[in-house]
């Protein structure tokens, strides 16, 4: 097949009116946190089981459309030999790969982060590839304070994300896009609408600029929230509003799905905010790329025991139903 074809056969297994993306692409240090909060030791045997779980999930195909792994679950397989790749595809489930390589600080822009990754991205994406990868995920971070991001921040930031991407398109891979503006800090929600913003300005010129075909792309950006520390938290109502007008101000109609991270939010609050997010009317999809809004729930019913196996799926799936249900605007509180 065409690279084209394999672009758009990807965007139309992923992107439907009912499901969502399961982030499960947790670094080495932020699954040992994980496990460490259920009192589980982060061994590469104990990773595989975890994640072997969470993809032999029966029914998890009906509610979720694709994930994201990170490179050592790519190359994993079930007891029986079965790769997790497959695995998750014969759930109906796109298995996607986590390509950047970590943060540092952007020198000149005193407080802004920048990703590492670019060099040697086309090597391993066909590695990737190979492996059964049929898109790929890179992060930017943006922080807010008094005075981050600041332009250098915005443009740096922007230019890799459209860099990954171009690359990405030019080897069959889609791309997911994630600028994430960080819940973190004392900031109201206008200070993170009027960030988030400029944020996705930036994104889109730079993506226009390097000619990456947006049809063939996934965005998956923060919602606008007030910060975690600020005294006056925006209620659900507003979150929707301000987040759709900054998208609709921002974001191009060409950009067939977008799949909101959950940043910190409780597995509740993420699923209420799509719910109240699909209420009106969008040119995209919007939908779900939840890491621990997802998994939450099923970490703890899993405990790091081989015992609780069905608890731990029973809760992934029943918290992926009620994202779909959000995800189609049906969902209420009740049924949590």
């Amino acid at each position: 097949m065409s690279i084209q074809t394999d672009l758009q056969n990807c965007i139309e297994d992923m992107i439907d009116d009912s499901r969502g993306i399961l982030a499960a692409d947790e670094s080495s240090p932020t699954i040992a946190k994980r496990f460490a909060s259920i009192g589980a030791e982060s061994t590469e045997e104990m990773r595989r089981q975890y994640r072997s779980l969470l993809l032999s999930t029966d029914g998890l195909g009906e509610y979720i459309c694709g994930v994201i792994l990170f490179e050592e679950t790519l190359a994993q397989s079930t007891n029986n030999g079965q790769s997790l790749p497959q695995l998750a595809w014969s759930n109906r489930i796109v298995p996607g790969i986590k390509v950047d390589k970590g943060l540092g600080d952007l020198p000149g822009a005193p407080g802004d982060k920048i990703t590492f990754g670019l060099d040697g991205l086309a090597e391993r994406l066909v590695g990737y590839k190979e492996q059964g990868a049929r898109f790929a995920k890179w992060r930017e971070l943006y922080p807010i304070t008094s005075h981050n991001p600041t332009p250098l921040g915005l443009s740096a930031n922007a230019e890799m994300l459209a860099r990954y991407a171009a690359q990405c398109q030019a080897l069959g891979v889609v791309p997911i896009v994630e600028p994430e503006v960080l819940m973190d800090g004392k900031h109201d929600i206008e200070r993170c609408h009027t960030v988030t913003e400029k944020v996705l300005r930036s994104v889109f010129e730079a993506l226009a600029r390097h000619r990456v075909q947006l049809e063939l792309l996934i965005l998956k950006p923060n919602m606008v929230l007030s910060g975690k520390s600020c005294p006056q938290q925006a209620g659900t109502d507003e979150v929707a509003e301000r987040t759709l007008q900054v998208l609709k101000r921002t974001v191009p109609a060409a950009v067939p799905s977008i799949n909101f991270l959950s940043g910190g939010m409780t597995p509740e609050q993420a699923t209420e905010n799509l719910n109240s997010l699909n209420q009106g009317q969008a040119p995209w999809q919007l939908s779900t790329s939840y890491g621990r809004a997802l998994q939450e729930p099923a970490l703890k019913a899993w405990g790091g025991s081989s015992n609780n196996g069905a608890a731990c799926q029973a809760a992934l799936l029943n918290r992926a139903r009620l994202n779909s249900l959000a995800r189609q605007g049906n969902y209420d509180s009740s049924m949590e």
